[in-house]
């Protein structure tokens, strides 16, 4: 395998949760961010969805044009353990009603040396382990008179990854500072993100360059599985048992990649995903919008003015147990007939609330895979 930079242990914290959820008579999201810019966290970005629904089924949607939806946020935090420990009992009173996942990951610091997170190791000498590679960025960042995330979306593409999408964020802090979107000011430095999946030999072979087009870069690495490409079933996700060999609850990630532009039955996938899995009585899904990327094949692209367009790449969420979560990848698998990237990702805790209602929790699961995920059926379509 390619040479790794060194990376240090941390922790992904995601909220998913209502624009309009308040807490202590204030916004949850404003509360939140202030709290990771208080303690300096290195990275973190908040991101609203374009439609979704959780526990409580409530469908929340942009396509409605009501200024009534309570529409979906998503807030995404990294940091190293201790820091994320740290501020996790004051997130879980903020977003007292959503959901919040606590991952591993890598966050990289230097340049030599690689190791991944205890029990999520992959199998030696497999360059083609799949990884996601995220990128923190700044929304007006730019290379060379490009924006930025469009010149790492173009590197990426041309150094044959599997997809990236570039998600523009709102608010969020950047090495610990923190930076929101205002409506009288450039915005330069409002955190945004690109999300990639490709072979580990892949994102190994384009970390140097990444670090020599961007300054002061914030990345993190994670393993992921590839389950479907442009429509072709690679392999289902990994099955896992509901809880790990020391009793704790075990939970799956789906990420569906897909565009504005692809439609099912009339509808853009997306919608149609949302709408399914909410019918097959899954917890939840959350889709956002991005602003430029690229799967598969097809060249990078989305709106050159960062406004919403017919033709951005859009991603969907679906967070659920490992047997629920199954039943989401047959929908999933249906309607990403001919488009789209599926990857699948181990949960080691999640909390769920609505109301009285709570599911899960956040000690941290430890699972070993020791196969490969199951086979397609069949030829891969």
């Amino acid at each position: 395998m390619s040479e790794w930079p060194a990376m240090d242990d941390c922790l992904k914290l995601t909220s998913y949760f209502g624009e309009r959820h308040r807490a202590g008579g204030r916004f949850a999201a404003d509360a939140l961010l202030d709290l990771y810019g208080r303690h300096e966290i290195a990275a973190s970005v908040l991101l609203r969805g374009a439609e979704g629904f959780g526990l409580k089924h409530h469908l929340s949607t942009d396509h409605s044009l009501t200024l009534s939806e309570d529409l979906p946020l998503i807030a995404v935090a990294v940091d190293r353990r201790p820091l994320i420990e740290a501020v996790l009992p004051r997130v879980l009173a903020l977003t007292d009603s959503g959901l919040v996942t606590l991952e591993r990951a890598r966050l990289i610091t230097s340049t030599s040396g690689v190791a991944w997170p205890p029990g999520e190791r992959p199998r030696p000498a497999d360059p083609d382990e799949a990884t996601k590679l995220t990128i923190y960025l700044g929304r007006q960042q730019r290379v060379y008179r490009v924006p930025a995330f469009a010149a790492v979306c173009d590197l990426l593409y041309r150094r044959g990854v599997d997809g990236a999408t570039a998600l523009l964020g709102v608010d969020g802090t950047a090495h610990g500072r923190r930076e929101r979107a205002r409506f009288f000011s450039r915005n330069a430095d409002v955190p945004m993100m690109v999300i990639a999946v490709g072979s580990a030999r892949r994102i190994a072979a384009v970390l140097p360059e990444l670090g020599a087009l961007l300054e002061r870069p914030l990345i993190t690495l994670e393993r992921v599985h590839v389950c479907k490409r442009d429509g072709r079933l690679l392999g289902r996700p990994h099955a896992l048992p509901g809880a790990s060999e020391h009793g704790l609850a075990l939970w799956h990630k789906l990420m569906i990649y897909t565009s504005e532009a692809a439609r099912d039955g009339g509808q853009p996938i997306h919608r149609a995903i949302v709408r399914h899995l909410r019918s097959a009585g899954l917890s939840g899904a959350t889709t956002q919008r991005g602003v430029w990327g690229f799967h598969g094949g097809h060249a990078p692209h989305g709106d050159r003015l960062l406004q919403l367009g017919r033709h951005v790449p859009v991603v969907t969420v679906v967070v659920d147990s490992p047997e629920r979560t199954a039943r989401a990848f047959d929908i999933i698998d249906e309607v990403t007939g001919t488009r789209g990237l599926v990857t699948s990702e181990i949960i080691p805790a999640l909390q769920a609330s609505a109301g009285s209602r709570r599911r899960g929790g956040l000690r941290l699961a430890t699972h070993h895979l020791t196969g490969p995920p199951a086979e397609p059926p069949g030829p891969a379509r």
